[in-house]
């Protein structure tokens, strides 16, 4: 038991080191370096050092003690739907609290408050010890179905799974308004409020001359790797499990590669979205096969909303589909030079999208340069962009999950992507 437990140890610090000094991630490493930017948002800036040197510290103060690999499926079970039990009645409380502090009719709103704070105090407590457990029990049961899938070289998946719910960093993307690319990307603080970033993305916008916007995110692939909190149990592991591939690729040339072009960060994306994806799937049909024919709709127990997800689509409308057209036509016009006619373009769109259930706060070149790296869909951001269909391709080529994310892992460039996919 004492030699196991200082290679696993040994293990976690090896890995933590690497990837500390080696880390490429889907959301915040810079693209160029511009101290013009910096200087509106360095007030703003997410500290990364302090949140690994804390998460890093919790993790591995818990590393040794290993409950999810003592426990059986019911016990873990039980550890997870505890967990979102106390998330959802900490979601509650929180709703109900800023209700009171709204409602321009309560007077003295502290006291009104004050005997659900006390009780959120307590839940929030609770919650804190439950999560870790609960986070250990995804990382044993994804670590296990990693191995199922052959995803793994030796028994274990390395880096080994690690990750932290937390409250994320908002994204300042950067793109040229002549053109969409990814030109920077800045991570600020969680808690930076909507007038800050409204101020923000005009000054950048008025003094530098790009477009700005300022994204929510799910997961960043730091180690351990940060994720949402949310208690959609499907969303959940697939973030788990997408911020876990990068790192995986962080140790291979196509990870390495990430910054080094738009096309290159486009592969790692649709890369970890598919493989995310595909992870989340196999987890829930070996553990939680209960909800397989309700995977939409899971019980209370496993979800409830969370607002990145896609509202309910009005019968007419079909969002991918007019998101795809919507890039096909600004890069067009951008195309043209006709700069000025398709930001109007982007804010008439943007006012469409409202109107059918998508509240999009700011539709413009920095907008699609963020989500159209995203391509794992037929019909997206990425418009005409070929590297999803290629990635896609290849992908529905491989005998397996395990064999595309090794082979697409030593890629370095596209033209490798397109010649594996022509030879076939």
């Amino acid at each position: 038991m004492g030699k196991e437990l200082i290679l696993r140890v040994s293990k976690f610090i090896l890995s933590l080191m690497i990837l500390v000094f080696v880390i490429t991630t889907s959301n915040w490493y810079p693209i160029i370096s511009s101290d013009n930017i910096r200087r509106y948002t360095r007030s703003f800036e997410f500290d990364y050092i302090g949140w690994e040197l804390t998460a890093g510290w919790e993790k591995f103060s818990l590393f040794s003690i290993g409950p999810a690999h003592h426990l059986n499926n019911f016990q873990q079970r039980k550890i997870i739907g505890d967990y979102f039990r106390l998330l959802n009645t900490s979601n509650k409380l929180q709703r109900m609290i800023a209700e009171i502090y709204s409602d321009p009719q309560t007077s003295s709103p502290e006291e009104k408050a004050l005997q659900l704070e006390n009780e959120l105090n307590k839940i929030s407590h609770l919650l804190n010890m439950q999560k870790h457990i609960a986070e250990s029990v995804l990382q044993h049961q994804i670590s296990q179905t990693l191995n199922t899938l052959g995803i793994t070289d030796i028994g274990i998946p390395f880096p080994p799974i690690l990750f932290q719910t937390t409250k994320l960093p908002k994204q300042l993307i950067i793109s040229p308004r002549e053109t969409i690319t990814q030109e920077k990307s800045i991570s600020l603080r969680a808690d930076i409020t909507l007038n800050e970033i409204i101020k923000l993305e005009n000054d950048v916008e008025e003094n530098l001359n790009y477009s700005a916007l300022v994204v929510p995110i799910g997961g960043i692939s730091s180690y351990p790797t940060m994720v949402i909190n949310t208690m959609d149990l499907r969303y959940l592991l697939e973030t788990i499990a997408h911020e876990w591939i990068h790192n995986y690729l962080s140790l291979r040339p196509l990870g390495i590669r990430y910054a080094s072009s738009p096309v290159l960060r486009t592969m790692n994306e649709t890369t970890a979205n598919i493989g995310g994806s595909e992870i989340s799937q196999a987890v829930i049909e070996t553990f939680y096969t209960d909800l397989i024919e309700n995977i939409q709709n899971l019980p209370r127990t496993f979800q409830t909303s969370f607002p990145a997800q896609k509202p309910i689509q009005l019968q007419s409308f079909d969002f991918s589909k007019e998101m795809y057209q919507t890039r096909i036509k600004v890069d067009d016009l951008l195309a043209e030079g006709k700069i000025d006619e398709a930001e109007q373009f982007m804010e008439s769109q943007r006012l469409y999208f409202w109107e059918n259930g998508y509240q999009i706060r700011k539709l413009n070149q920095a907008y699609f340069a963020f989500h159209g790296a995203y391509a794992d869909e037929p019909f997206s951001a990425a418009g005409k962009d070929p590297v999803g269909d290629d990635i896609r391709l290849f992908r529905g080529r491989q005998a397996s999950l395990a064999l595309f994310i090794r082979k697409i892992s030593w890629m370095y460039n596209y033209s490798q992507l397109r010649i594996a996919t022509r030879t076939f």
